[in-house]
């Protein structure tokens, strides 16, 4: 039988160096704009009970999920999402902290995609859950925030805003199947005009069906909510949308509205979703570097009903961006090669922790003879050798 012991498993792949450096410097980036505006961080365990992440309320099939069981034969799963078990934190640990609560994460999720979807399985992540807190005052923090921390890391991104209620209400006033409903979603969701068309075709043409037909097209500034509002089946509907404009007119007033856009055809793959959507796109990348929204009725599944808000970077899809532009490089050489001569070992790393403390980067050699370190040093670009023997002596390469 073939081993693979030489490769790593199907979506998923390792970091080197310039790599390291930029995820890094991505994830300090995202936790300094995070903890500035008082969100502290949370980890939570890489395995979760199936249970957790019950694809009726998650919105997350069964197939995406990397599956095992514990020694009793409980299904548990590789963290395929992190909102879903800071919400079970937050019911268990910290049902009695003070409200609104901020958390952070930064860790990855595990999703098991088609082989030819382009995306990772094991995929970095970072986030803020605002949790306890309802009204525009909590969605305005929240949108500032993700403006803020995509801007650290990747100024020229589009922000999109959308309403999951707005679908849902349409969706609501159709004759249709949950299956037939899931392929117009995914039909609004990747403008896939052809296939809405095929489906709207066989049913009644409402005034419903028709403004579920322009929904993929009701994407831009201003003018959107004009044309919306002439589309709009229900008052629930026009309510939507009226908080929806509300909520864009405030972004604008806080400046931030050339990086924004309304798109109504944003349609949201995880159920739990309740009121206001936004995601973000940046020149270059085909997905989106930015998912969140509100879910509000999420922690009553864990037995804590509260409001909440939040969302989700893709700390892989940034790293790339920043590899792509040439931001990082392969970390420098050291500064200094210390080679300790025969019975003065213990000298030469004494005098290498020395020239660290100075701030120096020091390497020591392993090398058995003088020749060999310096064949070393020139090799990596190392440009000065210290000996140290009964003396120490400086050699510049």
């Amino acid at each position: 039988m073939k081993k693979n012991n030489l490769i790593t498993p199907e979506g998923t792949h390792d970091l080197l160096f310039e790599e390291c450096l930029a995820r890094q410097a991505v994830e300090n980036k995202l936790t300094s704009a995070f903890r500035t505006r008082g969100y502290n961080e949370v980890m939570t365990s890489c395995l979760e009970y199936y249970d957790v992440f019950d694809p009726d309320a998650s919105g997350i099939s069964p197939e995406e999920m990397y599956k095992m069981t514990d020694r009793r034969g409980r299904l548990i799963v590789m963290r395929p999402d992190s909102t879903l078990p800071i919400a079970r934190l937050v019911a268990t640990r910290l049902q009695n902290h003070q409200l609104p609560i901020r958390l952070f994460y930064n860790q990855p999720v595990y999703r098991s995609n088609p082989g030819l979807a382009g995306r990772l399985d094991e995929n970095a992540q970072a986030g803020i859950e605002l949790m306890g807190a309802s009204g525009i005052r909590a969605d305005l923090e929240v949108l500032t925030t993700a403006v803020e921390a995509l801007s650290s890391c990747c100024p020229d991104f589009r922000l999109e805003l959308g309403h999951a209620g707005f679908f849902r209400e349409f969706a609501r006033q159709l004759p249709i199947s949950e299956e037939e409903r899931e392929d117009i979603r995914c039909a609004i969701e990747t403008k896939n005009y052809a296939a809405l068309d095929t489906i709207l075709d066989s049913l009644p043409q409402t005034m419903a069906v028709s403004g579920m037909r322009q929904l993929p097209r009701l994407f831009g500034g201003e003018e959107v909510f004009q044309q919306a509002k002439e589309v709009c089946p229900t008052k629930a509907a026009l309510e939507t949308l009226s908080y929806l404009h509300q909520v864009y007119h405030a972004v604008q007033d806080l400046g931030l509205g050339s990086h924004v856009i309304v798109d109504l055809g944003l349609v949201q793959r995880n159920d739990y979703y309740t009121d206001l959507i936004f995601t973000a796109y940046t020149e270059g990348y085909g997905d989106s570097i930015l998912f969140g929204g509100r879910y509000d009725n999420l922690l009553a599944r864990f037995h804590c009903p509260m409001p909440a808000i939040g969302f989700g970077i893709d700390v892989e899809a940034l790293t790339r961006i920043a590899l792509s532009k040439g931001h990082y490089n392969a970390p420098p050489a050291a500064q200094v090669l210390v080679y300790g001569e025969n019975g003065y070992s213990i000298k030469a790393l004494a005098h290498a922790r020395a020239l660290t403390h100075q701030g120096l980067r020091c390497e020591t050699s392993v090398a058995e003879t003088r020749e060999e370190a310096e064949a070393y040093a020139r090799s990596l670009g190392i440009c000065r050798l210290d000996v140290v023997g009964a003396r120490i002596s400086e050699v510049l390469l």
